[in-house]
C-alpha cells in the first residue's frame, strides 16, 4: 500500500498552526524558485541551440561568471537592483517573475494534490508549460526538442500512474493533433506546426475529457486575449499572436480543475 499525504484544506484555520504543513509549504515554494531559476536558463538557451548546463551561468552583456552569491532566486535580482554586478547591465524582471511564478504554481499544486503521484505531474507539467510560454512569446516558436520531451515525460507519467491508459493516449494525441492540424489547413496557416504538436503532447498527458476541456479553455482564452490586444492596439489584424501560451493555459487549468469543470457544465448546461 502506497501512503499518500493528503492536500490540505487551507480554509480550516487549524492547518496554520501544523508544523508539517508550513514545512512542506515552505519546502515547495523554495524548490519552486529553485527550478523557476533553472528554467530561465532553458528559457533563454534553448531557443539559442546551447546547453543548458555549460557554460556555468554568467552575464550575457559582459559574459562575466556568475558567483554563487548573486544567484539566488529573486533576493540576487532585488539585491542588485536589476543590474549586472561587474557591467551594470540592466537585467529584465522577468527572470525575479519566472522564479515567483514557478514558486507560487508549485505551492499550489501542492495544497490541490498533496503529496502525490499527481502532484509529480502537477509540477513536471507546469514547469514544461513556463518554458513553452515564454518561449513562444519571445520567439513564435514552440521548439520540437521540449514537445518531445514533453510528450514522453507524460507518456511515461501516465504508464506509471495509470491515470490515462496506452490507447487513450494515442488517440487523444492524434485526434488533438488533428484537429489542430484541419484547422491550419482550413485557415491557411492560422495555427503554427508547433501548436499542432503541442497539442498533440497535451492530448497525451491528459487523455481525452481533460483534453477537450484544456482545449476549449484555450479557445476561449484565445479568443479574449485576440480582442484585448487588438483593443489596445498592441498589435494589428495582420500580426501574429502565439495560440501556445494559450494552449499552456487550458491545459494547467484542465488538468487542476478540469475534472470539476466538466462535472458543472454537464449538471448546469446540459
Amino acid at each position: 500500500m502506497v501512503c499518500e499525504f493528503m492536500p490540505y484544506q487551507i480554509h480550516e484555520f487549524v492547518y496554520f498552526h501544523d508544523a508539517a504543513f508550513i514545512g512542506f509549504l515552505f519546502v515547495f515554494a523554495v524548490l519552486g524558485l529553485l527550478i523557476g531559476s533553472f528554467l530561465n536558463v532553458c528559457i533563454y538557451r534553448l531557443p539559442r541551440s546551447q546547453s543548458v548546463f555549460m557554460p556555468p551561468s554568467h552575464c550575457p552583456a559582459c559574459l562575466t561568471r556568475i558567483k554563487p552569491q548573486d544567484l539566488i532566486p529573486v533576493l540576487s535580482y532585488v539585491r542588485l537592483h536589476g543590474r549586472c554586478r561587474h557591467c551594470h547591465a540592466f537585467i529584465s524582471p522577468r527572470y525575479a517573475f519566472v522564479e515567483l511564478l514557478t514558486s507560487g504554481l508549485f505551492v499550489w499544486s501542492f495544497l490541490l494534490f498533496g503529496l502525490s503521484a499527481m502532484l509529480v505531474k502537477a509540477l513536471i507539467l507546469s514547469s514544461f508549460l513556463i518554458v513553452i510560454i515564454f518561449i513562444d512569446m519571445d520567439y513564435q516558436l514552440i521548439l520540437d526538442k521540449v514537445l518531445l520531451f514533453l510528450a514522453g515525460t507524460g507518456f511515461l507519467l501516465n504508464f506509471w500512474t495509470g491515470h490515462v491508459g496506452l490507447w487513450e493516449m494515442l488517440i487523444t494525441g492524434l485526434s488533438a493533433g488533428g484537429l489542430f492540424l484541419l484547422i491550419a489547413v482550413l485557415t491557411r496557416g492560422g495555427m503554427g506546426g508547433g501548436d499542432i504538436k503541442f497539442a498533440a503532447a497535451i492530448g497525451i498527458w491528459l487523455g481525452a475529457k481533460l483534453t477537450v476541456a484544456a482545449l476549449f479553455i484555450a479557445f476561449i482564452l484565445g479568443g479574449l486575449g485576440g480582442i484585448m490586444v487588438l483593443a489596445l492596439k498592441l498589435k494589428s489584424r495582420k500580426d501574429y499572436i502565439p495560440f501556445g501560451p494559450f494552449i499552456a493555459l487550458g491545459a494547467w487549468i484542465s488538468f487542476l480543475y478540469g475534472t470539476k469543470i466538466i462535472a458543472w457544465y454537464l449538471v448546469r448546461v446540459v
